[in-house]
Order: structure tokens, then C-alpha cells, then sequence
């Protein structure tokens, strides 16, 4: 007698079809693009919305010179993000997920840029190296590798429907920006009537692709990758911060006392390369010196997009 003979004797065959059934539809649950997203950044998502800098972020520790710039980093990455989009609307691995009208962000962001600059915005900014390599990175994939674009999309309009909401509130509150959303446009979908509903729909479509599960696989990494691209904007933020200390000595800006922990500075570098707090000086004073120099302040813009992103994550 074979293996599976023994093994189903004395099961009734409507139990078996049951289990098989159930056996089926769990291993397709698993297999679903959004599961194995959300598993697979866990890790990466956990340092995300542990690091202080987001922490400050929602307790309302913001300058609007500092959001300003956020902004601008942010336009950068959109106008990439939905150039490749755009390129790629007809492909079949990323056209279900092709919604201009509902999710688009660039026009929204201009409108943030020129109430922010002013009309001559654009001879005003530009795009930190960091951001510039994730930049680079997005057209890549839209261009070799459409099919992970997917993983781009996805991290950045599922956040923006969510936590994105929360860093609005926080910084109408705490910049005293106007209820009627001139500075906060990037946040306002207009055409999404009910943002969860919306969220699901998207993430059916996405489960929905024609993809195998390698493929599945790597845009799990590719999302990975999205973050990793943030935390060295992170990085390129705390190297300024630190490189621009001797130099914002000379400025006679005030700074942080030195009193209590070091670390509740809303600019303190959040990541420490296994070093001690003890004598760490507060880059409190280097942050307010960068905003009044125009060919660094990319570098703070870069870091404050991150929060964004990682805020994003922390209300998926």
C-alpha cells in the first residue's frame, strides 16, 4: 500500500477536499504580494519607526525651514518616482497599479514648493547626493526592471494614505500652517473619497499581478532597498551635522546646553556607530547654521523627506 493511501484511510472525502482546500487557500495567502511585503521589511521597518529622529518628528520638533526642505527632497523623488510610472503605465507588471488621478503627487508638491520659495522655486533648490543615488535608483528599475517599481510605489502612496496624514497634522501644528492646506498639499488626495478602502483595492491589484513568486522575492528586497536608500540619507545628514560643528562654532547660534540627555535634541544623530553619549556634543547648533547656508541645506532636506517615508511605515 502507498504512502498516501495510508495516510487518507479512514478520512472522509469531503474532510479531505476541506483541508485541501484550506491547505490551498492559506499557501496563496502567503504567497500574496502584501504579505510578503509586509513580513519581509518587518526588520526594516522596526529600525524605522524606532529611530529619534522620527520619534521628535511626531512630538511636533520640526523647524519650517527644516520642512521646507523636506519638501523640496520630496519633489525630487516624486517627479522621478512618477516619470518611471508614467513610462511603465502600459506594462503588465505595473499597470493595475497605474492610478494618476487618485494617488499623483508632483502637482501637489509644486504648488508646496512655490507657496514655500516663492515662483522662482525652482533656481532655489536642489537634490542632496543621497537623495540623488535613490533618485537614480527609481529611474533604473523604471527603465531595466519595471516590475520592481512596484515595490517603490507601493512603500511611498500606501504611507502617504496613512502615516503621511499624521506628519500633516503634526507639522500644521506645529509650524502654524494654514488649516486650509497652503504648504500641505503633498498630503491631500483629493480624489481618494475613503483612503483605507483605497488601500485595499491597491493591494488587491498588486496581489492580483501576474508574477511569479521569485519575482515576488525581489520586490520584497527591492522594497528593502527603498530603505536603505533612506538610511543613508540619515547617514548623510549626521556626517554633515558633525562635519559643520567646528564651523557653526564660529556663527555665535545658540545651542543645546548640554543639560540633560543629549539625545532628546530634536537633531541629534540618531544612528551612533556603537560609540558613548558621554561628551557627544549637541549638533543642535550645526542643524541651525546649514538652514541659513543654501549650499548645505539640501542635506537637512534629505533627512526630513525620510521621516516621511518612515512615518509612512509606521502607520501601514
Amino acid at each position: 500500500m502507498s504512502v498516501e493511501l495510508e495516510t487518507s484511510e479512514g478520512v472522509d472525502e469531503s474532510e479531505k477536499k476541506s483541508f485541501g482546500a484550506s491547505e490551498k487557500e492559506n499557501h496563496t495567502r502567503m504567497a500574496d504580494l502584501s504579505e510578503l511585503l509586509k513580513e519581509g521589511t518587518k526588520e526594516a521597518h522596526d529600525r524605522a519607526e524606532n529611530t529619534q529622529f522620527v520619534k521628535d518628528f511626531l512630538k511636533g520638533n520640526i523647524r519650517k525651514e527644516l520642512f521646507k526642505l523636506a519638501t523640496t527632497a520630496l519633489y525630487f523623488t516624486y517627479s522621478a518616482l512618477e516619470e518611471e510610472m508614467e513610462r511603465n503605465k502600459d506594462h503588465p507588471a505595473f499597470a493595475p497599479l497605474y492610478f494618476p488621478t487618485e494617488l499623483h503627487r508632483k502637482e501637489a508638491l509644486t504648488k508646496d514648493m512655490e507657496y514655500f520659495f516663492g515662483e522662482n522655486w525652482e533656481e532655489q533648490v536642489q537634490c542632496s547626493q543621497a537623495a540623488q543615488k535613490y533618485v537614480e535608483r527609481i529611474h533604473y528599475v523604471g527603465q531595466n526592471e519595471p516590475e520592481l517599481l512596484v515595490a517603490h510605489a507601493y512603500t511611498r502612496y500606501m504611507g502617504d494614505l496613512s502615516g503621511g496624514q499624521v506628519l500633516k497634522k503634526v507639522a500644521q501644528r506645529a509650524l502654524k500652517l494654514p488649516s486650509t492646506g497652503e504648504g500641505t498639499q503633498f498630503y491631500k488626495f483629493e480624489n481618494v473619497d475613503n483612503a483605507q478602502q483605497f488601500k485595499q483595492l491597491y493591494r488587491a491589484r498588486m496581489n492580483a499581478l501576474d508574477l511569479n513568486l521569485k519575482t515576488k522575492e525581489k520586490i520584497v528586497e527591492e522594497a528593502n532597498k527603498a530603505f536603505e536608500y533612506n538610511m543613508q540619507i540619515f547617514d548623510e545628514l549626521d556626517q554633515a551635522g558633525f562635519l559643520l560643528a567646528k564651523e557653526t562654532l564660529e556663527d555665535g547660534l545658540p545651542m543645546h546646553d548640554g543639560k540633560g540627555d543629549v539625545r532628546k535634541c530634536p537633531y541629534y544623530a540618531a544612528k551612533q556607530d556603537g560609540g558613548t553619549l558621554e561628551g557627544s556634543s549637541c549638533p543642535f547648533r550645526t542643524a541651525l547654521a546649514v538652514l541659513s547656508k543654501p549650499s548645505l541645506q539640501f542635506i537637512l532636506a534629505a533627512g526630513a523627506a525620510l521621516v516621511a517615508g518612515f512615518l509612512a511605515w509606521y502607520y501601514v
